[in-house]
């Protein structure tokens, strides 16, 4: 990169640009209570409709996407990824409506996509002319989204991919080994066009790799560009939340970007509503990185309760869309939410959009079905805090990369939160014999009542710790219907650990 040195401003505020004051940062009510987000993962890429990474991957012989971009569009020597930029126009893009529909499918946040790694801005950015009001759209699609959440009262947060932006567009320096186009090079090599496609030809591996490693480039001038970037973002659009697509960016650079970043977000939030409420997230599990804000697991969750707030991001299929996804059905959907929530987290769940802006039939009924659970389940999910135990049962989500597989749970399998005095117990199998039974009160909890959610109060017996509770013939719900027990304590009740 040739742009110079910059160092990033930091509003002005409790927070400087290091650990040591970030460490400072109390996790907002809002963020905890909300359990539920919806975020809008959509871009030029989705205009193929043949999924995430498309950016890159074209420009990758022998990929799917390659295959596709050649049989569809043409070489990307001679057809590349700024074409495909300009025919994104999002003319069917209603944000009312959508939001309409996240609020309705239970969401308490919203949060939109800044940039992908494929460096197009989906606002007017005066850092690359490379952005949806200048090329494709016309629209400032961020901010477009924050007025439509800003009407329904919801926090708005920003998604920004660009750290890794450098060395994930370097393919497209490249050229095909085989085949009637051997030793053309790609689109990508016209400086004419480097502004979208990146200065980063020293970057382009030698063999076809899938992801480059590492994921962030060592660089101070990209360090530079990638901060004033984000800064922008957050002057222009004061997020409730920002989330990076990784670990805390560039945090070996001598002047660390990343802190600057977080520093001004929390600075500029406390100077708006007077104390921060804003939320950084990124994807570095270490306990003296992870402290800066809320940890995020992509497509994967923690085995227990967290000592503090986090969050899953996943999709319902890929992350842009695809037309050969299968998708998430809402029951499963609704599975990690429960889980996820009964471990201290939240869940953000992108639905893909199809380039003209609207969802099709299939998200569609999965957000009204999820909708529908949450109108008589919710209960148990907003504002509430974890139970001593996240739950009991022989079944468990499994731990393992971005694993997401449907778990088959049986009627033993409880996952708890609780509220004051009330535990919320879900049961993910629905019993055969028409009871629940739960292991998990302590010998002071005395068990007063038991409601089942969607029906109403139901008997129960409470013997040795042991609550055994009598249910209907049909279930309220589908899936993972939810018992409200409430409690006295023979001495001061405590369900939660200071969590």
């Amino acid at each position: 990169m040739t742009r110079s040195m910059v160092s990033g401003s930091v509003a002005k505020g409790p927070f400087d640009a290091t650990f040591e004051s970030l460490m400072g940062f109390e996790c907002p009510e809002w963020f905890r209570d909300a359990k539920l987000g919806i975020w809008s993962h959509w871009g030029p890429q989705s205009v193929p409709r043949y999924g995430d990474w498309y950016a890159r991957n074209m420009y990758r012989e022998g990929s799917d996407q390659y295959r596709y971009h050649l049989r569809t569009y043409g070489h990307p020597s001679e057809f590349g990824y700024k074409d495909v930029v300009r025919q994104w126009k999002a003319e069917r893009f209603d944000p009312d409506a959508l939001m309409d529909r996240f609020v309705a499918a239970g969401a308490r946040y919203f949060v939109a996509q800044a940039v992908h790694h494929d460096n197009f801005f989906n606002y007017e950015s005066s850092v690359n002319r490379w952005n949806s009001v200048k090329i494709g759209p016309g629209k400032d699609i961020v901010g477009l989204w924050k007025a439509a959440a800003d009407e329904r009262g919801l926090p708005f947060g920003i998604t920004e991919h660009l750290g890794a932006a450098l060395g994930w567009m370097a393919v497209n320096k490249g050229s095909d080994k085989r085949g009637p186009f051997a030793g053309v090079p790609y689109d990508g090599t016209d400086p004419a066009n480097w502004d979208l496609y990146l200065d980063n030809s020293r970057f382009l591996p030698a063999e076809d790799i899938e992801v480059q490693d590492p994921w962030y480039c060592n660089e101070p001038g990209w360090h530079s560009y990638w901060l004033e970037a984000v800064t922008e973002m957050i002057d222009r659009y004061q997020p409730d939340l920002l989330y990076s697509d990784g670990p805390l960016p560039f945090g070996d650079a001598g002047y660390t970007p990343g802190l600057r970043a977080v520093a001004h977000l929390y600075n500029t939030s406390g100077l708006i509503h007077g104390t921060n409420r804003a939320v950084y997230q990124q994807k570095d599990r270490r306990p003296e990185v992870s402290v800066v804000g809320v940890l995020d697991i992509e497509r994967s969750q923690t085995p227990g309760i967290h000592p503090t707030p986090w969050q899953t991001d996943t999709s319902v299929g890929d992350w842009f869309y695809n037309v050969r996804d299968v998708y998430k059905t809402a029951g499963h959907v609704i599975e990690l939410l429960v889980d996820i929530v009964s471990k201290n987290g939240n869940l953000l769940l992108n639905v893909p959009q199809l380039p003209d802006g609207t969802l099709d039939l299939e998200c569609s009924q999965l957000l009204d079905d999820l909708g529908a659970w949450m109108r008589v389940c919710g209960e148990g999910i907003y504002g509430t805090r974890p139970f001593r135990v996240f739950g009991e049962g022989p079944s468990s989500v499994v731990i393992h990369g971005f694993t997401e597989d449907r778990v088959n749970w049986t009627s033993s399998d409880f996952r708890f939160t609780c509220r004051e005095n009330t535990v919320y117990a879900f049961q993910l199998g629905w019993p055969d014999d028409g009871r629940a039974v739960i292991r998990s009160l302590a010998g002071h909890e005395v068990v007063t009542g038991v409601r089942l959610l969607g029906h109403g109060p139901v008997p129960f017996e409470q013997a040795h710790g042991i609550l055994v509770v009598r249910l209907p013939e049909a279930s309220p719900v589908d899936v993972a219907n939810c018992l409200a027990v409430d409690l006295r304590a023979r001495r001061a009740l405590r369900l939660t650990e200071d969590i």
